[in-house]
C-alpha cells in the first residue's frame, strides 16, 4: 500500500498551520487530524472515509465537522476536490502540480505528473466563463486490480 512519506506530511502540516495563521483561522486538534488524514493519503479519501479513519481514535467527531472542515481546507487552498457530485467529492492535499488518474470501476484515485499536460493551452473560450486559477487533467479507466478481477471472471 502506498502512503505519503512522513516528512512530506509534515511539510504539509506546517503550511497548513501557516495558512490558518494566515487567515486567523483557529487551528483545532480536530482540524489538525483531519488534514493530517488526508495529507497521509495518497486515496483522495472522501469525507466519509476520513471519519472513518479517524473515529477509533476520535470517537467524538461528528461527520458535520470533518465536512465542515474539508471545505474550510479547500477555501484556504490546502486541498483540492475531485469528483463531480459534493456529495460523493474526495479531497487531495498534495500542493504540487500533478493530475489524476481514477478508476471508473472502483474509485481509485492515484496522482502522476507530466511535463507535457503541465504546458497544455487553455482554449480562449474557457476565460469566457471566468477566471482560472488551477487546471487538473483527470484520467479515467480501468485499473489493473479491476482488469485482473475481470479477467479472473
Amino acid at each position: 500500500m502506498f502512503k505519503v512519506e512522513s516528512q512530506e506530511v509534515d511539510r504539509r502540516i506546517e503550511l497548513f498551520k501557516q495558512a490558518a495563521k494566515a487567515a486567523g483561522i483557529k487551528l483545532t486538534h480536530q482540524r489538525i487530524e483531519i488534514f493530517r488524514e488526508v495529507a497521509s493519503s495518497v486515496d483522495h479519501p472522501s469525507a466519509e472515509a476520513v471519519h472513518k479513519a479517524l473515529s477509533p481514535r476520535m470517537p467524538t467527531l461528528s461527520h458535520d465537522t470533518v465536512y465542515r472542515t474539508l471545505w474550510l481546507l479547500t477555501d484556504l487552498g490546502m486541498v483540492s476536490t475531485l469528483g463531480p457530485k459534493r456529495e460523493s467529492i474526495r479531497f487531495d492535499a498534495n500542493p504540487e502540480p500533478h493530475h489524476h488518474y481514477v478508476c471508473l470501476r472502483c474509485g481509485l484515485a492515484r496522482d502522476f505528473k507530466s511535463s507535457e499536460l503541465n504546458e497544455l493551452r487553455i482554449p480562449e473560450a474557457v476565460s469566457e466563463f471566468g477566471s482560472i486559477n488551477a487546471t487538473q487533467v483527470e484520467v479515467h479507466g480501468i485499473c489493473k486490480d479491476c482488469l485482473q478481477k475481470q479477467q479472473d471472471n
